[in-house]
């Protein structure tokens, strides 16, 4: 018999989730406080302009491609995807930049022309970063409800390659002596809103998905996966409610039984989280019912650095990169301020999407779109965002033409920004911390909230803001941690999601290694 199950956010989890469950034969509905699907992976559209809401980089495939499989259908059949290559400009106020490729000859070559030393390190840090991502995929897979999930033989062998004493920075000085070169394989932890500096060394295999597996634009931006992730749940049966905001859940004791929204209640078996975390906890559950993770405690944990957002349309195109970032030239105090100091820099580091190259679908004919990211300081009584914005956005117009984008502000069509106070207020972000809880060694694996929630019954996390962690392949992967677990504890049959998971990994290591090779010998 199957259950009714509630999903909270059409988010990339909530999605992943509702289509894994639906997928073993269960009654889901979704219900989305906002008007389109997506929740940070959402689009914003006019006036002929789109734009992706948040991520605009999309990594490692495989595991969305297996949940997409669990629904009979497969990635490359929803959504048309455009591997890069080069993957991204790094590019340094101090002088230089390196055009990151996929092909490793070609990225030795980019190496080279910053620091010769370095280029036999390349391959050694793929050869060990490829061997780290085999051990630590149970890490990934595995929900750490204690402890005691690491007495794993497979976890036990990763546990010489954590090196939790040492920042990815002081990792990669291993391979690598150049500073510069070191910040193009490590400036990929402000995907976790962390400094290369304090975010922990097991996340040099992000910098390695890129190389391994490549960085992909799907055909419309990230926010089409998300609207093909919500095509792929509607034709499985489930229920996708936009506009309907979740007031309050329903407990019986401590057990979810359901939740309200403004129009209606929903009694549900099992009730899934894919708001923000801290948020939702705050709005949706009282206090009392909460044991870990009361507001006291939820008030001292660490919460990731947020960004401003410039969404540009403008009339013509840059002959430019897909992506581009842009290191200050002081980069450890832009870091600092962000982190410690909580103020705005006066030369900031900022990351620039110039998409059109790749996706002229995204704007009107002869017009092209520019989407503008400044990492910046978590909302902090240091920043009033409504006195900074118009100043801290010329700073910003002014920055990008450091990396090439000249003469943008007569050529805006179309603007729209976004401040950490918007994340804040308009899209339930608690902080505007727009990578959730950081990812410090206190605040990861078993120390992070559990897939299913231990604070309550019934009641299981997807997201950021739970096990494994930010970043879409790490959403995915921990939304199916989550279904694997709600389907176990009703009693249900999960085996269909697992043998999916083994099966694809088979297939995609195979053609991983055909890749590899063939990128060996270009």
């Amino acid at each position: 018999m199957d259950k009714k199950i509630i999903v909270i956010g059409a988010g990339p989890g909530g999605l992943a989730s509702a289509i894994l469950l639906a997928a073993a034969g269960q009654k889901v509905k979704v219900l989305e406080r906002l008007p389109c699907v997506g929740g940070r992976t959402s689009s914003i559209q006019s006036e002929g302009y789109r734009f992706d809401l948040g991520p605009t980089f999309f990594l490692y495939p495989r595991v969305l491609d297996e949940i997409f499989r669990s629904a009979g259908t497969s990635l490359q059949e929803e959504v048309e995807m455009v591997r890069l290559d080069p993957q991204y400009r790094i590019q340094f106020e101090g002088g230089g930049h390196m055009d990151c490729s996929p092909n490793i000859v070609e990225m030795e070559r980019q190496i080279a022309t910053l620091a010769p030393q370095d280029v036999p390190g390349f391959r050694r840090f793929l050869t060990e970063n490829r061997e780290k991502l085999h051990l630590m995929e149970p890490c990934l897979q595995t929900s750490f409800d204690s402890w005691r999930s690491f007495l794993n033989p497979r976890l036990l062998r990763l546990l010489p390659m954590l090196r939790p004493h040492q920042s990815v920075d002081t990792y990669l000085k291993r391979f690598f002596s150049d500073e510069r070169v070191r910040l193009a394989f490590c400036f990929q932890s402000k995907y976790l809103g962390m400094s290369p500096f304090r975010c922990p060394s097991l996340f040099s295999i992000l910098s390695f998905l890129e190389y391994e597996h490549g960085v992909w634009h799907p055909m419309g931006g990230c926010a089409a996966v998300t609207e093909a992730m919500a095509r792929v749940a509607r034709r499985l049966g489930v229920e996708i409610c936009l506009g309907e905001e979740v007031q309050e859940m329903n407990f019986s004791g401590r057990r979810a039984t359901g939740v309200r929204t403004q129009n209606e209640q929903h009694d549900a078996s099992a009730v899934v989280i894919n708001a923000d975390f801290a948020r939702a906890m705050k709005r949706l559950v009282p206090d009392r019912l909460r044991r870990r993770w009361t507001d006291r405690r939820l008030a001292k944990k660490k919460f990731s650095c947020s960004t401003f957002m410039l969404y540009l349309g403008i009339e013509g195109k840059y002959d430019l990169p897909h992506h581009t970032i842009h290191i200050s030239g002081d980069y450890v105090r832009n870091l600092d301020e962000i982190e410690n100091r909580h103020v705005l820099s006066a030369d900031p580091s900022f990351y620039v999407q110039n998409a059109c190259v790749t996706d002229p679908s995204l704007a009107p004919e002869g017009r092209s779109t520019l989407y503008v990211l400044v990492p910046v300081s978590h909302q902090h009584p240091n920043i009033d965002w409504k006195r900074e914005q118009g100043n801290f956005r010329n700073l910003a117009l002014r920055q990008i033409a450091k990396a090439g984008f000249t003469g943008v502000e007569e050529r805006i069509r179309y603007e729209k920004m976004i401040t950490p106070e918007d994340w804040d207020s308009s899209y339930e972000i608690e902080h505007g911390a727009t990578f959730n809880l950081a990812h410090t060694l206190g605040q990861m694996l078993h120390l992070r909230p559990h897939n299913r929630f231990e604070d309550l019954e019934g009641v299981y996390l997807t997201g950021g803001g739970t096990h494994p962690g930010s970043g879409l392949p790490v959403i995915f992967e921990g939304a199916r941690i989550s279904a694997v677990h709600l389907l176990n504890d009703l009693g249900l049959d999960a085996s269909p999601i697992l043998s999916r998971r083994t099966l694809a990994a088979d297939a995609n290591a195979a053609t991983a290694g055909l890749a590899a090779a063939m990128s060996d010998t270009a």
